[in-house]
């Protein structure tokens, strides 16, 4: 991801990059593309300290 933000980033309408994290219960990983073609994903980012 950082290396999007580096090279000028999205504009809109690009597809987002994928992406891969662990799950909520860090049993697993979940990719941004698994999500492809169902609902929409709405990514929320913030600091909660």
């Amino acid at each position: 991801m950082w290396l999007w933000a580096r090279t000028g980033g999205l504009s809109a309408g690009d597809p987002a990059p994928d992406f891969t994290l662990p799950t909520h219960d860090h049993r697993g990983r979940v990719t941004l593309s698994s999500f492809r073609g169902s609902s929409p994903v709405v990514l929320v980012f913030g600091s909660y300290t």
